[in-house]
């Protein structure tokens, strides 16, 4: 009976104990990236790690796997899905078979600007939007920015969809992105990303499209000088935690991980603001001749058929119509 006491009083102890040592019973996170550690998502990520670790003083302890350690992303979205990854931030396009409402979000000439963008997903849109990845399995905590991008060749300055007709121009692979292009009157060539500075300098290519950064750092401004500042899609990124790894959440732990995902995605995009800043000034030291203040207007109305093909769906067409009435 003496001993059965003592290892009750003993086991109480030990309980009592564990209670008192901040991160006891702590929970590991595991977050997906696919951008390398420098990378201003990546900064932003090991940033939520940071606030989410002090906050909730060890009760969660999350660890962004940076450079695709985890799988590709639709690997990761699968797995998020399954609750095998805790969160990630992903890109929206893979996200558009998987979640009808991202797909208004990648459209060509949606957004007018990066402030309206902003203004969309922080507001009622953004959330409309977020319900519905909760029905696949996905909490939206915040949004965060890719870039927009914006054509770039090696024949002449383009300012209208006219001045760009008749050129080849390197795209990602993807039924819409050919679409875009077949509408503006030019030829789609989805060749990989690692052989575009070859193809602009063969004349494989008259042009390409994407960031300022992007632009910069493979160097495409050597071989294609002509940057026109038309903008046609800025992908917002969604950073969202697996709903299974949420649902055993406090409310208050709910509170401090949102939070924490809200601030460090504030950074993100200035840190995403600077770095366009920073290329757009090598790019123009470099050479390039910027084709900036566009009419977007004609651009955008060559996107019909686009819309008709890929915004008929009445949610997708309702989320265009609201995107279009924020002011």
């Amino acid at each position: 009976m003496m001993k059965l006491t003592g290892l009750i009083a003993a086991a109480a102890l030990i309980a009592g104990s564990s209670m008192a040592i901040p991160g006891a019973f702590a929970e590991d996170w595991r977050g997906w990236n696919i951008h390398v550690p420098d990378y201003p998502t990546s900064t932003s990520m090991d940033k939520f790690d940071e606030l989410v670790a002090q906050r909730t003083q060890g009760r969660i302890n999350p660890k962004t796997y940076h450079s695709a350690q985890l799988g590709q992303q639709d690997d990761a979205i699968q797995q998020i899905q399954l609750g095998a990854i805790d969160f990630a931030v992903f890109n929206m396009v893979p996200l558009n078979n998987i979640v009808k409402e991202s797909v208004a979000f990648t459209l060509p000439y949606v957004f007018n600007s990066v402030d309206h963008m902003h203004k969309v997903v922080d507001g009622p849109i953004g959330q409309e939007v977020a319900k519905a990845f909760e029905e696949k399995n996905m909490v939206v905590l915040a949004y965060q920015d890719s870039g927009a991008r914006s054509f770039y060749n090696s024949k002449h300055e383009v300012k209208t969809p006219a001045d760009l007709k008749g050129m080849k121009i390197r795209i990602q692979s993807s039924d819409m992105n050919v679409a875009m292009i077949g509408a503006l009157g030019a030829n789609a060539s989805p060749i990989p990303y690692g052989e575009v500075y070859s193809a602009l300098q063969q004349g494989v290519v008259d042009g390409a499209e994407n960031n300022w950064p992007s632009y910069d750092e493979a160097q495409h401004f050597k071989v294609a000088k002509y940057y026109t500042v038309d903008e046609h899609v800025m992908v917002p990124e969604v950073f969202v935690v697996a709903k299974s790894t949420w649902d055993r959440l406090s409310k208050a732990d709910q509170d401090i991980v949102r939070q924490a995902a809200v601030e460090a995605s504030q950074l993100e995009r200035k840190l995403w603001a600077d770095r366009e800043v920073a290329a757009r000034k090598k790019v123009e030291e470099g050479g390039a001749v910027i084709a900036d203040n566009i009419d977007k207007g004609p651009w955008k109305a060559a996107m019909q058929p686009v819309y008709d093909k890929y915004g008929a769906d009445p949610t997708i067409k309702h989320l265009m119509d609201e995107i279009a009435a924020t002011q």
